[in-house]
Formats: structure tokens, C-alpha cells, sequence
């Protein structure tokens, strides 16, 4: 007697072929995204705006109109180039120091204050490095509150009869920046040091090393490309910064291109200081590389164990607490009480400085640069997915590398092509139709989006390409046997299960265009205030307590991304919770 035979209904067989059919699927698409034209050269177009700069550069410092490079060479760079070199070397040394100790702390021991301290060690990444210095020579300085008091107290009464250190000076900068920058090193051995495996530190304390034996010889050694990646971050914002060492009277390479090109109009001249910048940044990069060279470790092992905390007690407990709470004080604590304190005194003067103009641009700017960084970095995450080839993927990788430009740099590397184009137009506009257009995208929102988008879009590209990995692609060859195209496949697939880091790239976009100083200063439109350049403004009059509301309102914005970033990282151990 014979079976009866199952005859699958219509739908049921055509789901079935359908999956049978996907490892093929999965293989055409494979092949298919290796040969996509049109995304490579919308990926060649994206990466040749982002290195326009970089070329404008070298190109005007090659052949300047005035060449004043003898006169830099003998009289502006030796200085400023040594100052460049011993505040990055001593705020790099000062951030390892602080933040490695710290995070190794934090990460395997447990003292009164431990939870609370790990969040609070993050926060100073939220105060821009020129209001913090802004806020230390309110407080410091000769007529600021500490020496004003200790002069009452012990009846000094000229500057000779006591010594007092000098916060504007090149150890006052190493000291302020290391305090606000220390949180990158932090961030980064903290993630390492939380990774690690406990049976490497195990079979180092069996074969008789101490507790700080096995730090130096076995979790240092290990965390040494993640701290180097931190240090390396460290130095870059001491290379781009400008609000500080200015006020600060450190005349770093980037406030000698500031100078050349605003107070001396030699814009040739600040583009070959600019041009010796970029050098410094391609050996950092380079050198950093160096430091991590073929580096690498990884768990045997699928299964991981809780850290097993070393309580301290007495003295060594409070020893490890005031270690650990001094960074917050001195990077955070300190200058937003004299925020508050001025806000609170100045309420009403800060209001009428301008606040709410400043915020709305500030708001809006940032906004507009974070949606065209998404976009972009999108754009670029998606080639590397479905069309990666020989030249998509280096292509990508390069177009992060903007973070790597300081904000001066890119500046006068946008400044000069988008004025020769507007100069064209208006030109061909005369010629053709009697009418002037003027500038149209130099000193104009166009111009300050275009740096801002350049400047961080290694910030989105960074998050976006996290999600886009963890699709699978069966999701991508699954959509295409369905009939979808790569980009009906974008927005019906791929978007949905993107909406995290899309906001969380947005996010931190926007708060960094928020900080952002140098580019907006040398970019922005007349009469144009940002937040930053509200609060650059009264301070370089003396005037910080009219700006004390939109310092706050920067620090509160950069807030929320620094504990995000922070409950990233210390839940990053597989088969742990944050503690």
C-alpha cells in the first residue's frame, strides 16, 4: 500500500525554494556588492570634499602669494613648535598617568565611593577645555578669590612678598588640559582593563608577582594599544585647541596660524604653519600605530568570570578614594562651581549678553551638522557593506581621519577653494546675467556645516559602522531574493534596525559641534554667535560672568553622551553588569 503524499500549498513551496535558494542568494550578493560603480564614485566624491582641505594646505603653502616662510621659520615656528610639542608630551604623560591608575582602581578594587566615582570620572569630557581654563584664571589668577584671600589672611600686600604659581603659563596649561582630557585615557584602559582575562592575573600572582607586579608586567602590557589609542586622542585636542592656549598665553602652533592669518592677514603664512600641523598629526598617527604595532589578545575561551574585586580597607581605602575623587574635583567639581556661582550672581546680565540668540544658533547649526554627518557617514557604511571592493574599504577608513585635522587647519583649507568657487559663480553670473551673487558658501552656514560634518564624521562613522556589522547578512540576501533594491533594502531593512546608532551617532555629533571653537571662530558668518564663540567673546574681554549661562548650557549638553559613553564602556564584559 502505497504512502500518501504531502503536496505543500503554494505558499508554503515558495517560502521553501525561497530559503533553500538563500547560502546561493547570500553568494550572488556577495559577488554583486563587489561590483557596484555607482557607489564608488559617490564614495570617491564624499572622500575627495573631506581631503580637499588637506590639499588647499599644502598647495597654498607651497606657493603663497607673500612668502614669509624665512620669517616664520627664524622667528614664529621654533616657539611655537616647542610649546606645541612640550604641552602635548606633558598633558599626554599627565592623562596616562591619571587615567590608568584610575581605571585600574576603579576596575579591580572595591573602597568606599567606588560606583559613584566610576560614573564621576567621566564627566569632565563634558567642559570644554577653554572654559575650564577660563574658569582656573577667574579663580587663580592675582585679583581672583584664592589669592585675593590668602593675601587678607596673612597681610600681604604687594605681588613680591608671597609666590604664587602662574596658571597662565606652559605647566598651568599641561595641568588644566590633563584634567579635562585625562577621561579619553580613562575610557579606554577602563574598557581594556574590564575585558582582560582574570586567569592571565591569576597565573601571575601564583608565580609570585604582587598586585602592582601583575599591573605593570601583565594588564599594562595588555591595555597598551587601547592607552595608546587614548594618549593619542589626548594629544590630538592639544594640537587643535585654540580658546585655552590663547588665554592662557601659550603660543602653540595653533594660535601662531590664528595670529598669521587674522592679525597679520598672511593667510600663505598660516597655511605653512598649517601645513607643519599636519605633519605633526601624520606622525602622531604614525606613531601611535608604531605603539600598538601587531598587538593583539583575545579570550581562548567563550566563557567569562566576574572580576573579583580586591576590597581595601584603612588607609589604602581612602588613599584609593582621594586618588580617584581628585581628578572629578580638579576637572569638574571646580569649574562648574564657578559657573554656577557666576550664573547665579549674573542671572540677568547673562541673559541680555545675547544667550538665547547664541543657543538657538548653537542649536540649529549643531542639529543641521549632526543630520549631514549621518547622512554622509551612512552613505559611506552602507558602500563599505554592499559594494566593498579595493578602494571602498581604504576609501572609508580615510574619510574618518578628519577628527585628526584641528579645527585652524581646516579653516583655511575650506576657506580658499570655497572662495575661488564663489568668485566663479559670481564671475559666470556678471558675464551671463549682469548679476552679482556675491559670496555664497564662504563665510556662510554652508561653510561651518562643511567643517563640522569633515571634522566628525569619524564620530558617526564610528557608530554607525558598530550597528551595520551587527545586521546580518542574510537580512541583505534575504531582501534581494524578495526583489529589493540596495537601497529599498536601506530603508526597509536596514533603518529600522539602525535607529540606536543612529541617535546615539547624532547625539554625539551634535555635542561636539556644540564645543567645537576654532573652526566656527575662523568660519562663521558676521555678527554669527554660537555658544562657543558667546562665551570666547566675554572671556577675551574679561567679562566671563556675562557668558557663565552658555558655558553652563555647553556643559549640561555634553553631559548625557559622557554617561552614555560611560555606561558603554563599563558594561562592556561579557557576562557582567555594571557596578
Amino acid at each position: 500500500m502505497s504512502q500518501p503524499q504531502f503536496v505543500a500549498p503554494p505558499f508554503l513551496s515558495d517560502a521553501i525554494a525561497r530559503i533553500a535558494g538563500l547560502p546561493r542568494a547570500i553568494g550572488t550578493w556577495r559577488r554583486k556588492r563587489r561590483t557596484s560603480p555607482a557607489w564608488t564614485v559617490i564614495v570617491a566624491l564624499i572622500v575627495a570634499i573631506i581631503a580637499l582641505p588637506v590639499a588647499t594646505v599644502f598647495l597654498i603653502a607651497l606657493a603663497p602669494a607673500d612668502n614669509i616662510w624665512p620669517h616664520l621659520a627664524r622667528t614664529v615656528l621654533p616657539g611655537s613648535l616647542a610649546r606645541t610639542l612640550l604641552l602635548a608630551a606633558g598633558t599626554g604623560t599627565l592623562t596616562f598617568l591619571v587615567g590608568t591608575a584610575t581605571a585600574w582602581l576603579v576596575t579591580m578594587y572595591r573602597f568606599p565611593g567606588r560606583g559613584l566615582l566610576d560614573r564621576l570620572l567621566v564627566l569632565p569630557l563634558a567642559v570644554p577645555t577653554y572654559i575650564v581654563a577660563y574658569c582656573y584664571v577667574e579663580l587663580l589668577d592675582y585679583a581672583g578669590p584664592v589669592q585675593t584671600s590668602l593675601r587678607a589672611f596673612f597681610g600681604w600686600t604687594r605681588i613680591s612678598d608671597y609666590w604664587f604659581p602662574q596658571v597662565r603659563s606652559l605647566p598651568g596649561a599641561i595641568v588644566i588640559f590633563s584634567s579635562v582630557l585625562y577621561p579619553y585615557v580613562y575610557l579606554t584602559a577602563r574598557a581594556s582593563f574590564a575585558q582582560q582575562s582574570i586567569c592571565v592575573l591569576e597565573v601571575a600572582r601564583t608565580l609570585g608577582r604582587s598586585p602592582f607586579a601583575a599591573f605593570l608586567e601583565v594588564a599594562l602590557p595588555l591595555a597598551r594599544p587601547a592607552i595608546a589609542a587614548g594618549v593619542a586622542l589626548v594629544v590630538m585636542e592639544s594640537f587643535n585647541d585654540l580658546g585655552a592656549v590663547q588665554y592662557l598665553g601659550v603660543e602653540t602652533l595653533s594660535a601662531s596660524i590664528y595670529a598669521t592669518w587674522m592679525q597679520r592677514s598672511n593667510l600663505g603664512g598660516a597655511a605653512q604653519l598649517a601645513a607643519v600641523m599636519l605633519l605633526l598629526v601624520a606622525g602622531l598617527l604614525f606613531a601611535e600605530r608604531a605603539t600598538r604595532g601587531r598587538a593583539r589578545s583575545h579570550h581562548t575561551t567563550g566563557r567569562y568570570r566576574s572580576i573579583p574585586f580586591q576590597d581595601l580597607h584603612g588607609w589604602k581605602a581612602a588613599a584609593a578614594a582621594i586618588v580617584s575623587a581628585l581628578p572629578v574635583v580638579v576637572g569638574f567639581l571646580v569649574p562648574v562651581g564657578v559657573i554656577l556661582q557666576d550664573a547665579a550672581t549674573h542671572m540677568s546680565a547673562a541673559i541680555d549678553s545675547g544667550f538665547f540668540s547664541a543657543a538657538t544658533n548653537s542649536i540649529l547649526l549643531s542639529a543641521l551638522a549632526a543630520v549631514c554627518a549621518i547622512a554622509v557617514a551612512l552613505t559611506l557604511g552602507y558602500a563599505r557593506r554592499v559594494a566593498s571592493n579595493g578602494f571602498i574599504r581604504p576609501a572609508v577608513r580615510v574619510a574618518g581621519l578628519g577628527y585628526a585635522v584641528p579645527g585652524t587647519v581646516l579653516a583655511i583649507g575650506l576657506l580658499y577653494p570655497l572662495a575661488a568657487l564663489d568668485n566663479g559663480i559670481d564671475q559666470w553670473m556678471r558675464a551671463t546675467l549682469g548679476v552679482s551673487t556675491g559670496l555664497l558658501l564662504s563665510g556662510s552656514l554652508f561653510a561651518i556645516t562643511l567643517a563640522y560634518v569633515i571634522r566628525f564624521l569619524a564620530v558617526a562613522l564610528g557608530q554607525l559602522e558598530a550597528g551595520l556589522d551587527r545586521v546580518s547578512p542574510s537580512l541583505d540576501a534575504a531582501a534581494r531574493t524578495l526583489g529589493e533594491s540596495s537601497l529599498s533594502t536601506l530603508w526597509r531593512v536596514h533603518l529600522p534596525l539602525l535607529i540606536a546608532p543612529l541617535g546615539a551617532a547624532g547625539l554625539l555629533v551634535f555635542v561636539d559641534c556644540m564645543k567645537e571653537l576654532p573652526a566656527t571662530l575662523l568660519l562663521r558668518p558676521f555678527n554669527f554667535e554660537t555658544l562657543a564663540t558667546h562665551v570666547y567673546g566675554f572671556a577675551a574681554m574679561e567679562q566671563l560672568e556675562q557668558a557663565s549661562l552658555g558655558a553652563l548650557a555647553i556643559v549640561v549638553a555634553g553631559l548625557v553622551p559622557v554617561l552614555l559613553l560611560h555606561k558603554a564602556v563599563a558594561g562592556g564584559r561579557p557576562g557582567s553588569a555594571i557596578t
